[in-house]
């Protein structure tokens, strides 16, 4: 009897913790869910920023050059 009533109390500890660590996670999920849900990440950039590439003009590539830069950009 006392075994068993050890092994309940063990078991008991065991889903507290369990259910104490996924409401943490849980909460922590939701948090930084709001912390980047009003992250703007295509706004236009501020300050001195500057075009990085060129786009190709699609008269002067053949269909070669775009498999070459396919192959080598993985684009």
């Amino acid at each position: 009897m006392f075994s068993f009533l050890k092994m309940v109390l063990q078991t008991l500890k065991v889903f507290i913790l369990f259910t104490g660590c996924t409401i943490l996670f849980y909460y922590g999920i939701m948090w930084m869910n709001e912390e980047y849900q009003n992250y703007h990440r295509y706004d236009e950039p501020e300050g001195s920023a500057i075009k990085v590439s060129n786009a190709v003009k699609e008269d002067s590539s053949s269909w070669f050059d775009r498999l070459l830069l396919f192959y080598l950009n993985g684009e």
